[in-house]
């Protein structure tokens, strides 16, 4: 079969025959009608992820939307290695494949679930983010990003608040459902200010991060009491990305002065926390309530699809 082939960690996968999968206990064969290239892909591919290949050659993807032997079209993961899902087949745990509406076709099918159900969990299962509460997304502006404000408010937050470097992107996220915008490229100090005109009175009490590194620790500085105080409401943080950097420095008085709880969004959740959560995200998706930009490429264009910036939407692989 055809598939998207990495030979050695830090290159770039080739467009290459590789042998054909065999199901054994417990798994299927899935004929892969998409798979979207993510930051984690190209991470695992770099070596730079905790669960980057050891051995090689590897067939790259981590997930995808295709159809079983009896026809059935799902959505997938947990491919056994070395296979995945930037290929025309690939052998899964029977446990990692579900159905897929029909009105979610296979870009969005195949886009969707990994960022949004990466937001939804981080919202509704980390963060516990209850109606009314405030919010503010860390690297707004980005596919999760869009994705994490639409969810905000579809979970009942009173209050959204985008954060992002890229500014023309910025403007439009009031569509997605941002209340305010703050952007990421100024000085620490005046990023500091801003978070805190743009929380007003009410404060924040859920923040998803997906940039880390001298923005988040802007928004820490920012969360820091000066003096003793009634902390009114506990403020969740949950860490998803790491697209500013992957260290901060975080004074102790952060901690001390102020209720910010850290979260990191913690694997893999349990399969019925994460069935809901994907059947939810889907349903949305169908309802017209979710939505991800996409661009279509082909399989044997791998190679010059790998280092594209994609700017907001997800390149789908297509075999």
């Amino acid at each position: 079969m055809n598939a998207a082939v990495l030979h050695a960690l830090g290159k770039t996968p080739r467009y290459e025959q590789f042998p054909d999968p065999a199901a054994g206990e417990g798994e299927v064969i899935v004929d892969v009608a998409a798979a979207s290239l993510k930051p984690i892909d190209r991470q695992l591919a770099l070596g730079s992820h905790y669960a980057s290949p050891k051995n090689l050659p590897f067939v790259c993807g981590t997930d995808g939307v295709g159809r079983l032997e009896d026809g059935q079209r799902v959505f997938f993961g947990g491919a056994r290695p070395p296979y995945g899902t930037m290929a025309e087949r690939v052998v899964v745990p029977k446990a990692y494949v579900f159905p897929v509406p029909d009105g979610v076709n296979d870009e969005t099918a195949a886009a969707l679930p990994n960022p949004g159900v990466s937001a939804w969990l981080s919202l509704s299962f980390r963060a516990n983010l209850k109606p009314g509460e405030n919010v503010l997304i860390l690297g707004a502006t980005g596919v999760a990003g869009k994705l994490a404000i639409a969810m905000a408010k579809l979970l009942g937050a009173g209050r959204v608040i985008a954060a992002g470097r890229n500014q023309e992107a910025l403007s439009t996220l009031h569509r997605f459902g941002a209340d305010a915008t703050v952007p990421l490229g100024t000085p620490a100090a005046d990023l500091s200010q801003q978070f805190v005109r743009a929380a007003g009175p009410s404060g924040i009490q859920v923040v998803i991060d997906y940039v880390w590194g001298q923005p988040a620790e802007a928004l820490l500085a920012a969360l820091a009491r000066r003096e003793f105080a009634v902390v009114k409401s506990e403020i969740r943080f949950v860490q998803v990305g790491e697209g500013a950097g992957p260290v901060i420095s975080l004074p102790a008085a952060v901690l001390r002065s102020t209720a910010v709880t850290i979260l990191g969004t913690a694997g893999i959740p349990p399969r019925d926390v994460l069935v809901k959560a994907l059947q939810e995200v889907m349903a949305h998706a169908a309802g017209g309530r979710l939505q991800v930009d996409t661009e279509r490429v082909p399989l044997a264009d791998i190679e010059s699809a790998w280092g594209r910036a994609q700017s907001g939407r997800r390149i789908v692989i297509v075999p």
